[in-house]
């Protein structure tokens, strides 16, 4: 009589590489004490608290009952919404796209920023990311088998790179860059673009731009796109949501824009693993990029009120943090008391029932910072400051 041998699965090589995902172990951990019937201030997770904006969701339900809507999506999406997007951008950063061979839609510009690589990295190409870094660069990279170099962005430099030492590498195919940067929300100005696109250009260097938080910005200082520049397009690929500047998270969707032959790389590869984005979601993104600026400009202006109240709440427990000038993150050093950033987060869950996020989730050198984000209101953000006040 045989003994059966249990079947064994192995993950694949590429998986054994990737960390815990930094924001699952987050929301496992924030389950866990609500489950305990704990009152839970969430600083965690960058999704905001508000609503989609009520015209978009009506574009949306007159558009999801249509039939036309319900069938395979194009894989390039609607003629329309790539030319409202390049409608779009022209207004906003005074810079001309081609809608049919510069813009692409995105299931979400996560998605996108997952993809890409797929498309121009070959195993063991070199990647240049800064660190810290949004954790699903990381990913993407280890996906097409890149060689991961790491830049550490420090708080001296503004959390800018250092431009000359990228000069000096040698065989780099592509760098990342996030301008507002997630997590430390520091931005970029053109400056700083001219001189990175010239040494890309020197280097034969890929430029991916994440400006998905390009439209929450404080203080009336607009972030610049890296197609500012003249000659960006020989170079480079932008990559935007709808996310952040509609409350659309969960709609998922996103653009990518830029060099026509990094775009004709992205939809090579996006066409072979999905098929589109729902139409409905389509239409409703048109009418989202047709806003009236005035509604954004209050969606900024209720983030401004909750930095200000953050930033001047921990100042006054004698916690000296920066003031963020775009995006909706709060970064500072961790309170003086606290080892590292995951003991720091630890102690805000246990001690305060305040989800935060260690900076070392973001890279090595997020080590000793921590992160708040700015997506809850102003009475939560008073509450959290009282709480941090007894365990600071």
């Amino acid at each position: 009589m045989s003994v059966d041998t249990p079947f064994q699965i192995e993950f694949a090589d590429r998986l054994k590489e990737l960390p815990p995902y930094l924001f699952v172990e987050i929301d496992k951990a924030k389950r866990q004490a609500r489950a305990q019937g704990r009152d839970i201030i969430d600083l965690g997770v960058g999704d905001p608290d508000t609503p989609t904006l009520p015209h978009i969701i009506e574009a949306m339900q007159k558009a999801v009952i249509d039939p036309a809507n319900h069938r395979y999506a194009f894989d390039a999406g609607l003629p329309a919404l790539r030319e409202e997007i390049a409608t779009w951008f022209q207004k906003r950063f005074s810079v001309s796209l081609d809608p049919l061979t510069e813009i692409y839609p995105l299931i979400g510009s996560k998605e996108g920023l997952a993809h890409f690589p797929l498309g121009v990295v070959n195993p063991g190409d070199k990647v240049l990311l800064t660190d810290p870094a949004y954790p699903a660069y990381q990913a993407s990279i280890i996906f097409a088998g890149g060689k991961i170099i790491r830049i550490p962005l420090k708080e001296s430099s503004g959390f800018l790179p250092d431009l000359k030492k990228i000069a000096e590498y040698k065989d780099i195919k592509v760098m990342f860059v996030n301008y507002p940067n997630n997590p430390t929300s520091a931005v970029a100005n053109k400056e700083f673009y001219t001189e990175l696109v010239q040494i890309a250009k020197d280097k034969g260097i890929i430029l991916v731009s994440d400006m998905a938080y390009s439209e929450i910005y404080y203080d009336g200082k607009k972030p610049t796109s890296i197609f500012e520049v003249d000659g960006a397009k020989d170079v480079a690929i932008e990559f935007h949501s709808f996310s952040k500047t509609y409350n659309m998270t969960g709609w998922r969707i996103g653009w990518a824009c830029g060099n026509r032959k990094l775009i004709e790389a992205l939809a090579k590869v996006k066409s072979n693993y999905d098929s589109g984005i729902f139409q409905a979601i389509q239409v409703a993104a048109i009418t989202a990029l047709r806003t009236d600026e005035a509604e954004v400009g209050d969606l900024r202006r209720m983030y401004e009120e909750r930095r200000d109240l953050l930033i001047n709440g921990l100042r006054s427990l004698g916690w000296k943090i920066p003031s963020p000038p775009a995006a909706f993150y709060v970064w500072g050093r961790i309170p003086k008391g606290f080892q590292d950033s995951m003991e720091t987060a630890k102690a805000f869950l246990e001690r305060a029932d305040i989800v935060a996020t260690p900076g070392v989730g973001f890279g090595k050198a997020g080590e000793g910072y921590i992160r708040m984000t700015l997506t809850v209101s102003k009475d939560r953000i008073m509450q959290a400051v009282e709480r941090l006040r007894k365990i600071l």
